[in-house]
């Protein structure tokens, strides 16, 4: 533990938003991005994280007059809750989405959230973390291609964490709690060690110069 003359390392660099991107209840979603938060943080301790949770913004299905890509001027959009999504978006220069996998995809709520906008997303750099009973894979490969599609930078290395057992899917579907600390620890080094390069692929794609890299 570090003594009060050598404090925790503050904040810095890009601003990078790690994303909820589970809206059942009840869900495990929260404590998996937990998960993820602590680990990057941890090999990263100044890494400039913020949680999103698609929950607590709970937009409804898409309902603006324009098609978000033609919106280059936050104050067009015709919904307050729009302007609200927009305006969040455009604080981060990095996102890091956690994400389920439902029936071989990921939810219609993260959906929902990226297709609101466009310019807000372009050019900014992404990295994907999928978790579910075999870690999560196509929903991960179905994500990457639709942040492609609205012109963000995803990072290759998309760690996929499994629910390895019946008892732990069982935990999951109700809500209950992952065993993510102490021995018998759901995920070790291994999975850990996932989350850390790609977050370090991310951090490379937010160095100077590498924004004009786009797909």
């Amino acid at each position: 533990m570090l003594s009060p003359s050598h404090p925790l390392p503050r904040p810095s660099g890009p601003q990078i938003a790690v994303i909820i991107c589970s809206g059942r209840q009840p869900r495990v979603g929260d404590q998996v991005t937990s998960f993820v938060h602590s680990t990057i943080q941890s090999a990263f301790p100044t890494a400039n994280l913020t949680t999103i949770d698609l929950l607590a913004w709970d937009l409804p299905m898409y309902n603006e007059a324009s098609i978000p890509c033609e919106v280059h001027d936050p104050t067009h959009y015709t919904q307050a809750h729009t302007r609200a999504w927009s305006a969040e978006i455009s604080k981060y220069q990095g996102f890091v989405f956690v994400s389920p996998q439902y029936n071989w995809g990921y939810p219609a709520i993260l959906k929902n959230a990226i297709d609101y906008l466009y310019n807000e997303w372009k050019g900014k750099a992404a990295m994907v973390v999928s978790y579910g009973g075999h870690g999560g894979g196509k929903a991960a490969v179905q994500l990457k291609s639709v942040l492609e599609g609205v012109r963000m930078r995803v990072v290759e290395t998309m760690p996929a964490l499994s629910l390895k057992t019946k008892a732990i899917l069982a935990t999951a579907a109700v809500g209950g709690v992952l065993p993510l600390k102490g021995d018998g620890a759901l995920w070790g080094e291994s999975e850990k060690g996932e989350v850390e390069k790609a977050f370090g692929g991310l951090l490379k794609l937010l160095e100077p110069g590498e924004e004009k890299k786009g797909p």
